[in-house]
């Protein structure tokens, strides 16, 4: 008698599960999309969390190494062009926890990019330090080692952010953040002219680099870029020379921000 009574809720609930109401179909796909989202959100978050190296990238005399001092210790110290690597843990300011490991880069041509190789993978973020001095006669060769960083496969993979550092604001002569922006992206659109017109090797592929640079049939600029690039003025030595702070609230404020 019972399983009798119970019989025609269970045959109207086998109609329902074999034609669902579309209302009801609607709201399961809608949780299935919304499942599926942070399941990549989650996945690319743990990839991003296991980089926490921040590379500090440019020129040899740059000023780099200083930079990387100032930030651990708050002083100044003198310093020589790097033949090797330097790291340290660096602890964000008025945090408990949030951190990165800052990777001090050789600038020197011959060795720039075997360590940039050697480090790019584990790379949360780039801090490329610009000679705002010397800027002006280097432009070419900083370009030449900013276009080298840009096409690597393995940067456009993780689109680490990526801090044009223009160091040495404390000299006179020193050249803006926005005029250094300018140059480069005029520069970089060159380099990419010439390297997309470079001729092919016998395999097809072509010899000038291993990617394309911005936007094609446009004028470069930083936007086109898969990640989020900034520039700061900075200096290292700071406005009152070796006895004072260094000027670089802006190159902490971001390092704050991508930890």
């Amino acid at each position: 008698a019972m399983a009798g009574r119970l019989e025609p809720h269970l045959e109207a609930l086998r109609r329902e599960l074999r034609a669902p109401d579309p209302a009801v179909l609607s709201v399961l796909l809608a949780l299935l999309a919304v499942a599926v989202t942070l399941l990549i959100w989650r996945f690319v978050q743990g990839r991003r969390s296991s980089r926490k190296a921040v590379l500090l990238l440019g020129l040899c005399d740059a000023g780099k190494t200083l930079l990387f001092a100032r930030l651990l210790t708050g002083k100044y110290r003198d310093t020589q062009t790097s033949i090797t690597d330097s790291s340290a843990v660096y602890r964000v300011r008025n945090s408990k926890s949030a951190n990165v490991t800052l990777i001090d880069l050789p600038g020197h041509k011959s060795l720039r990019l075997q360590f940039l190789e050697r480090f790019k993978a584990a790379a949360r973020a780039i801090v490329f330090v610009v000679d705002s001095v010397a800027f002006q006669r280097e432009v070419k060769d900083v370009a030449e080692f900013l276009y080298q960083v840009l096409v690597d496969s393995t940067v456009l993979k993780n689109a680490p952010a990526l801090l044009i550092a223009c160091n040495k604001q404390d000299v006179t002569m020193a050249k803006s953040a926005k005029l250094i922006q300018q140059q480069l992206e005029k520069e970089l659109n060159t380099l990419r002219v010439t390297r997309s017109a470079a001729p092919t090797s016998l395999d097809g592929s072509a010899t000038g680099g291993s990617a394309q640079l911005g936007k094609k049939g446009k004028d470069f600029d930083f936007s086109q870029l898969p990640m989020k690039v900034e520039f700061v003025e900075c200096s290292a030595r700071g406005s009152r020379g070796e006895e004072g702070d260094a000027d670089f609230e802006g190159l902490e404020k971001w390092l704050a921000k991508i930890a």
